[in-house]
């Protein structure tokens, strides 16, 4: 999503140079999983473009139900679930990432119960009997998740989760249950509280938690989450959006750092949930199991 490009949305645009250098340097590091959507601008064209070559050395993941309109100065994101959606989203896609099958292809979103009415569901298998897709998956979030937990038929599902915004813990244990994968989006919160794009309510559980007084010397906040994501004894792999290498190679060398010691786990855990405990009636909702 970070290599989006123009009249999307944000204020970080990634030129064509900047997304090829990118692109390759993340296969050159050893990562294998690539996460995109249609509705993501020219995500899936750059990807196309620059790593169909390569395409032996990653799992390729995107999406459907996308259905976005590109206006003159901005990108108006929408998701439709009806069998014309989810077929121009993958001949589209097949097209744009140049390839010829996608590993995983998700749901974006929607609702459990009406994407198994529209027969969405059948739709994708005949996909994957023809070899075109390899894996079924969903990308969703509260309140939507229980419902697709609990068809039990996905490969793959994907969620929010960080330390600074923890609503879905209790729930990947429960899909863990299932045998489905699970995937991590935002995990690293975004950039926690030195991200160039500021967001208050997570800084504020960060600021209430107190954890700069937690750091250990020499560890900065980004480290800090991801470490902390990939931590999670569910955590199967991680999705860490960029637009930069220099954050690229800042969150891979977080990640070949391991996970958290156990007791430094346990303690910015305790921290946390006190702060999003003491903060609202819905943060002890989002704690408890």
């Amino acid at each position: 999503m970070g290599l989006r490009g123009p009249q999307t949305w944000g204020v970080r645009v990634v030129d064509e140079q900047s997304s090829e250098r990118i692109l390759h340097s993340v296969l050159d590091a050893g990562i294998n999983f690539i996460d995109t959507a249609p509705d993501y601008g020219v995500c899936e064209e750059r990807i196309g473009k620059y790593l169909s070559s390569r395409r032996g050395d990653f799992y390729l993941a995107t999406k459907c139900g996308c259905n976005a309109v590109q206006h003159d100065d901005h990108l108006e994101i929408r998701h439709t679930f009806t069998k014309d959606t989810i077929q121009r989203n993958i001949e589209l896609s097949l097209q744009r990432l140049q390839t010829s099958y996608i590993d995983l292809l998700q749901f974006h979103g929607g609702e459990a119960a009406k994407i198994k009415e529209a027969g969405l569901i059948d739709l994708l298998k005949d996909y994957q009997s023809q070899g075109v897709i390899g894996y079924l998956g969903v990308s969703t979030s509260l309140p939507n998740l229980p419902g697709f937990v609990d068809l039990n038929l996905f490969d793959s599902i994907q969620v929010p989760y960080s330390c600074l915004s923890p609503e879905h813990e209790p729930w990947l244990a429960r899909i863990a249950s299932t045998g489905a994968g699970i995937i991590i989006r935002g995990a690293t919160a975004q950039g926690g509280p030195e991200a160039s794009i500021q967001r208050p309510a997570l800084n504020l559980i960060w600021e209430r938690a107190r954890l700069s007084d937690l750091l250990p010397d020499g560890m900065k906040p980004t480290e800090l989450i991801l470490r902390y994501t990939l931590s999670h004894r569910h955590c199967d792999t991680a999705i860490v959006g960029t637009c930069s290498e220099q954050h690229l190679f800042e969150n891979i060398a977080a990640a070949n750092a391991g996970p958290l010691p156990p007791s430094l786990y346990s303690q910015f855990t305790t921290a946390i949930e006190a702060a999003i405990a003491s903060s609202s009636p819905l943060g002890k909702e989002c704690l408890r199991d």
